[in-house]
């Protein structure tokens, strides 16, 4: 009865063999770009078949064969389903709450500077891949509690410290009324969550225009804006 081979032997054999048409002595530069190239395929077919099926549903089978590599490739570049889904995490939704969290002090207003975090961050959100994947979270994140780890420790914990700062600033500056806002700065960012939840449950019933109830939201925190 002829043994079922291992995990670490099928990755090897992917390793070793060439792709069709490639020579066997490529050059090292040639052979990192077809890797690089392999893992970008690898992180797209993930994004599409987890978005697709969920997170639990998701085989790893079916992202080889979206991806057109061999399942023992897979294991080259991550060793489980949950070091990809971090992957993707990092590279879809965290360099835009990196771009938060790296802001220079406003020159103008407190409000006028959360106002573009926030739009920005709807624009980045509503109706994109990366909407997907925060509803994917916010559904299996109870089932997979170090996928939900995860992205508290890369996404929401800079989100919160960011938006935390930028109260503590409005405070000071007397824009802010309210000195308990600090202690809940989940309340700043609320109407960023709705709207995604929103987009994906009830959107086809009652349209969100999430711009407007962002600035709706502000003026609850902030005061009204004075016309003249």
């Amino acid at each position: 009865m002829r043994k079922k081979p291992t995990r670490a032997a099928v990755a090897k054999a992917a390793s070793n063999e060439p792709a069709p048409g490639e020579a066997v002595t490529a050059p090292a530069s040639s052979r990192a770009t077809r890797a690089a190239k392999r893992r970008a395929a690898i992180v797209e077919a993930a994004m599409e078949e987890f978005i697709a099926r969920g997170f639990a549903a998701t085989r790893l089978d079916d992202i080889a064969k979206r991806a057109g590599v061999a399942k023992g490739t897979i294991y080259l570049h991550f060793k489980d389903k949950e070091s990809m889904f971090e992957e993707l995490v990092r590279i879809v939704i965290v360099p835009v709450v990196a771009r938060l969290t790296a802001l220079p002090p406003p020159t103008g207003s407190v409000r006028d500077l959360i106002e573009g975090i926030a739009g920005h961050f709807l624009k980045e959100m509503i109706g994109t891949r990366r909407g997907d994947l925060v509803r994917l979270i916010v559904a299996e994140g109870p089932r997979f509690p170090s996928v939900a780890d995860f992205y508290y420790r890369e996404v929401v914990s800079r989100g919160l410290a960011s938006m935390r700062a930028l109260i503590e600033l409005g405070i000071a500056r007397g824009e802010i009324h309210q000195n308990s806002l600090a202690r809940y700065p989940q309340i700043l960012i609320a109407p960023a969550m709705i709207a995604v939840i929103w987009q994906s449950l009830f959107a086809r019933h009652a349209p969100l225009d999430a711009q407007d109830m962002l600035r709706v939201h502000l003026d609850l925190i902030f005061g009204e804006r004075r016309t003249t």
